[in-house]
């Protein structure tokens, strides 16, 4: 095919930044321009001449602008084929120019919904001649050039200036692909919006940020993450993220996020090997060391606080991989900052998704992100004895931890800090026997434990085990046949055991 010269455009726009450089090109290469108003309005200040497309089509913007370039004329300039005889011919009929270039930016629907303004708004932001001219100029790649961003401008002058105002058709055919790729993310955006709550609920998502990964979860995996990441976080130091690196880092925000006092966790496989309160970042961070501090080399780390000096010290004398916080004072940062590959990560206050979703089997599985959390309010004691002031700070903070490791899992901890955790493990004694193993290898006195479960006990094996620690309190969903079993053994041996009536599985 041979290259097409630009030799009339229509241009229609909401926002017109960036497009000055463009509209230079065209005026260059005297390019008949064609638009509506205010893009016309913007153009002809830039010293463009311009055909209105009211002129061309003999009729005015109506409907409150709703109807602007829907006209056979604008479309028929667009869809019409150069090579096909018929259609030159109708072409001649109707006094239809000819259109090789349409530069398009939509109504910012995803912006408008974003910001809260009323349904009569958002659905004035649902683009029509927009998306339409979109459409029917990527059908016509063959003859027409898309430009379907203001994102693509500064792409297509560098083409253009390139190629002397003309355009090859595998250019074409990828400024195509871009357009479609911009049209079903809008309208996607667009059902999301509308279907919101109704009962049938085809999958639909569109994520068009997409940043390359150093590899997935092994060296031979190509890996990608999709989304806004540059919202979440402001990267200060180290080597891109990895693949493995956010699936921790992604635990770990969801692991801080229960906590309104100063925290600190330490995870490693998106499970923390310490976890720990205090009346500051560095005695929390101590703490949570303790815990394991053999498991947190190589961590991930977050605070939910600043990093002041203190904590940077501290943390300074451990190999780690990523450190979260919401910020970092200078000197702190500074410190931090001395091994090059360390990352250190700004997390912005970001309001993040309520849903999940993940590759299954040939297609996909979605859910309502777990956002139920105990409180002591929720907590039904099932035993003769209450759990003292004491206990149920310990049960509450157990249970937050045991919310975010992987099941089947058993966390032991005081008030403040996580002894230990068994994580994973195919049977539920398993897992406690873990943890008592973990904490007794770090010497810790289980006597000043409780112990929270992900979900119930099916027999009276696990508080009998635990009873035998030294633990004498216990959180579990209940729910299970044989509740009274593992009731009967607490109170034969005077320990408290709490439900909550949630379970809490992660797999």
């Amino acid at each position: 095919m041979q290259p097409v010269q630009i030799k009339s455009a229509l241009i229609s726009v909401y926002y017109k930044d960036r497009l000055e450089p463009l509209v230079e090109l065209l005026k260059q290469h005297n390019v008949t321009i064609y638009s509506t108003g205010g893009t016309q309005a913007f153009l002809e200040e830039q010293g463009a001449e311009v055909v209105a497309v009211e002129d061309l089509t003999a009729y005015p913007s109506i409907f409150g602008g709703r109807v602007k370039t829907l006209h056979p004329k604008v479309f028929g300039g667009i869809l019409h084929r150069r090579d096909n005889d018929s259609d030159l011919a109708e072409r001649e009929k109707y006094e239809i120019p000819a259109i090789d270039l349409v530069v398009v930016d939509l109504y910012p629907f995803e912006e408008t919904v974003a910001s809260g303004a009323s349904e009569a708004d958002i659905i004035e932001k649902i683009d029509i001649g927009g998306i339409s001219l979109i459409r029917a100029a990527a059908k016509n790649f063959k003859d027409v050039l898309i430009v379907s961003s203001r994102e693509q401008y500064d792409e297509v002058v560098n083409l253009l200036q390139e190629k002397n105002g003309s355009t090859d058709l595998e250019d074409r055919k990828r400024f195509a692909a871009k357009a479609f790729d911009v049209s079903s993310h809008y309208d996607t955006h667009i059902f999301n919006y509308l279907n919101a709550g109704n009962e049938e609920q085809p999958f639909k998502q569109s994520i068009r940020e997409a940043t390359p990964l150093r590899y997935g979860e092994n060296p031979h995996q190509k890996g990608t993450f999709y989304g806004k990441l540059d919202e979440l976080f402001e990267q200060l130091n180290g080597k891109q993220l990895s693949y493995n690196n956010l699936v921790d880092v992604d635990a770990a925000v969801a692991l801080a996020t229960e906590f309104e006092e100063p925290v600190v966790a330490i995870l490693k496989h998106t499970n923390a090997c310490g976890c720990a309160t205090g009346e500051s970042i560095k005695e929390a961070y101590l703490a949570a060391l303790s815990s394991d501090p053999v498991s947190a080399f190589g961590g991930v780390i977050i605070a939910n606080r600043s990093i002041d000096m203190a904590a940077a010290e501290e943390l300074n004398k451990l190999f780690f991989e990523v450190l979260i916080a919401p910020a970092f004072d200078a000197d702190a940062l500074e410190l931090l900052k001395t091994k090059k590959n360390r990352i250190l990560l700004k997390q912005n206050n970001v309001e993040m998704p309520k849903k999940q979703f993940k590759t299954l089997l040939n297609g996909v599985i979605e859910q309502d992100k777990d956002l139920a959390t105990e409180t002591e309010a929720d907590f039904k004691t099932a035993t003769k004895r209450e759990p003292t002031a004491e206990e149920k700070k310990a049960l509450v903070f157990a249970a937050k931890v045991c919310k975010h490791t992987k099941s089947n899992t058993i966390v032991l901890a005081t008030d403040k800090m996580m002894f230990s955790s068994g994580v994973g493990q195919t049977s539920r004694v398993d897992a406690l026997r873990q943890a008592i193993e973990k904490a007794n290898s770090f010497g810790f006195d289980l006597t000043k434990t409780v112990m929270a479960s992900d979900a119930f006990f099916p027999f009276p094996d696990c508080v009998e085990i635990a009873d035998k620690a030294g633990i004498k309190a216990v959180v579990q969903p209940g729910g299970s046949i044989k509740d009274q079993d593992s009731i009967d053994y607490c109170d034969a041996h005077n320990m408290a055991m709490v439900m909550t009536g949630v379970r809490h599985f992660k797999h």
